[in-house]
Order: structure tokens, then sequence, then C-alpha cells
């Protein structure tokens, strides 16, 4: 028997990919400034939270809005932050608690200038507080688009839970469809777009509603890939692609990725393809929607290099791992579910 660990391949699926990486210049500063505020909440442990600071969320959204301001670039670092504790708070519950909590966040989001209630869950003032700061540098169509985004994926947080409480696997078509909301990608599309004023019939043409889903699943796709290993080892990996391939189609990890190499391929083409089909709205929606796909055209080369810039999946070893693209299967490992809200266990990634 050999000791050598297990090896999971992560294939290059952004090598042709035609928008390189860019990160803001802005980063460290205001990645620092929205980190303070976040932690004036006390929402994890010590030891959580500095799992939860590995994965640099500020660096996820400075690589996604390389171009923002300062202002609009606190609201993406801000949104990172919201978005990845209600995902650890979420994880751990059943579907009628995690309901009970999006309703908190959606009202919260609908009413940013009222008091929380005393004694509410953190996740209500969290969203409150980002949301009334985001407001102030956003165009009324940009915080239209983010309300509805940002509410169609808090719902799906709860099929997503109702999916863990039933141990339910998907179909690879169920999944995406669930998923496509799931990862967040259409609010996080929306910081690039706080300083634009995209009409109805442009944001929500037929065309860039594809594209902006042709995007999610690229995200998606790689999400699943660089996820997968801490997930198994967690026994969180039924809400993964590679999990649902495997059953769907009765193969192995191996044949898994593949299915899910040539999957990205053809997404690829479709994005591609679209953005020759995107229709004219005159020179100024024009300009702004050239813009606007621009933002969402980076967003798969964003996640890419974030995944291994990042300790979230690969501990200290990313960069190494972009290189060689083989990973070390992580052995399983049992957390405490019964540790809620506060007091959360944030898996430390350390291969």
């Amino acid at each position: 028997m050999s000791d050598k660990p297990q090896m999971i391949h992560l294939p290059e699926t952004m090598a042709n990919w035609p928008w390189p990486r860019y990160i803001n210049p802005h980063y460290e500063e205001v990645k620092a400034q929205s980190d303070a505020w976040f932690k004036e909440f006390k929402p994890f442990t010590e030891t959580s939270q500095h799992a939860f600071d590995k994965c640099d969320f500020g660096r996820l959204a400075s690589l996604a809005y390389p171009w923002a301001s300062k202002e609009h670039l606190r609201t993406g670092c801000d949104l990172m932050n919201v978005f990845f504790v209600v995902d650890e708070y979420t994880d751990v519950e059943s579907a009628p608690i995690v309901r009970e909590m999006v309703d908190i966040v959606i009202d919260a989001m609908n009413y940013p200038h009222k008091p929380r209630p005393d004694g509410e869950i953190l996740l209500g003032e969290v969203t409150r507080q980002f949301w009334e700061r985001a407001i102030k540098t956003a165009t009324p169509s940009s915080q239209k688009h983010f309300i509805e985004a940002f509410t169609d994926y808090l719902n799906s947080v709860v099929e997503q839970a109702s999916d863990r409480d039933s141990d339910h696997v998907r179909t690879v078509e169920s999944y995406l469809s669930n998923r496509k909301e799931n990862i967040g990608a259409r609010p996080s599309y929306v910081p690039a777009e706080l300083g634009l004023n995209l009409p109805d019939e442009a944001f929500y043409h037929p065309v860039v509603t594809e594209l902006s889903y042709y995007i999610a699943e690229l995200i998606i796709l790689d999400n699943d890939l660089a996820s997968y290993n801490k997930e198994q080892a967690t026994g969180d990996d039924r809400h993964n692609i590679l999990t649902v391939v495997m059953q769907q189609f009765n193969t192995d990890l191996e044949g898994a990725i593949a299915w899910v190499v040539n999957y990205h391929e053809d997404v690829e083409i479709k994005f591609l393809d679209g953005m020759k089909r995107l229709p004219s709205f005159g020179p100024t929606v024009d300009k702004e929607l050239e813009e606007y796909v621009l933002a969402l055209a980076i967003w798969p080369r964003t996640n890419d290099c974030w995944n291994f810039e990042s300790g979230r999946y690969f501990g200290s070893k990313g960069l190494e791992f972009q290189k060689t693209r083989y990973v070390p299967l992580l052995p399983k490992v049992k957390n405490d579910s019964t540790l809620k809200r506060e007091q959360v266990v944030v898996p430390l990634v350390d291969l």
C-alpha cells in the first residue's frame, strides 16, 4: 500500500478566457476599513474569525471591481463580508431557522434607516449598516437590481437548507437552477453597476440576462472544483456539482471533473456568442451596457484567481497548487454542528 496521499487534479478551466486578472489599487486601504467595521459586530469566535480572515474577502471584491471608486469598492468589500457571514450562519441551521434569518436580512435591506429590534441576530444590523452606506453612492436603478437579486439569493439559501435537511442531492439541471441564485453572482454584479443608469429594457433584455447566468454558471463550476476538497472533508459536499455529476451519471471523481471541464467550455462559447448578439439601445445606454458586460466578463477570472490567492480552499498553498494543479485529498473531519451563530465553526484549511 502506498503512503502517498490521494491527489485531486484541478484542470486549468480558465486557460482560454480572454479577460486577464485586474485588481483595484485601493484594495489594502478599503479592505482594512471594511474588515474593521465588520469585526465590530464580533460575528465569530477568535479561532473562526482567524479562519474567516484567511479567506480575504476584500481581495475578492478588489479583483471583481478593479475600476471602482473607493466608495463603490467599500460597498463591494462590505457585501462580501455580508455574504459570507450569512453563508456561515445559515449553513448549520435547519430550513425553518434559515427562513427566519433570511427574513430578517430582507427586512433590514428594505428598511435600512429603521433601527433593528433588541436581541435580534446580528445579521439584521450588519445588513442594515451595509445597505444604508451603499445607497448613498448608488443609482436608483442599481439599488433596485440589488434588492431583487439579493432577495432571490436569500430565498435560494432556504432551498439549500431544505436539501440539507432531507439529505437531497439534486440533478445537474435542478442543481444549476438553484445554484445560479445560491452562488450569489447576481447581487455580486451590482457593485460594478452602482454608478450606471441602465434602463429596464437593457438590463432585463433576454440576451443580457442570459449572459449574466452564463457567468454565474462559470463561477459555480470553478467554485465547486476548488471547494470540493474542503467540502468532502467536512461532509458538506452534497451541494457541489462534482457530487451531483457523480451520482447522476454514476461516475467517479475523475469522470465528474472531466464532465465539468467540457460543460465549462460549452458555457464559455455560449457567453462569447451571446456578446455578439447584444442589441443596441442608443449610444449612451450602449456605453453603459458595454461597461456592465465587461464587469460580468471579468468575474470568472476574479473567482478563479481568488480561489488560489486566498486561504479559503487551499490554506497557504494556493499559489503553489495554481501552478501544479494537484491537491492532496483532505482527510475527513467532524465539525461540531451544534455550534451556531457567533459560536459557528469556520473551518481553517491547512494542506
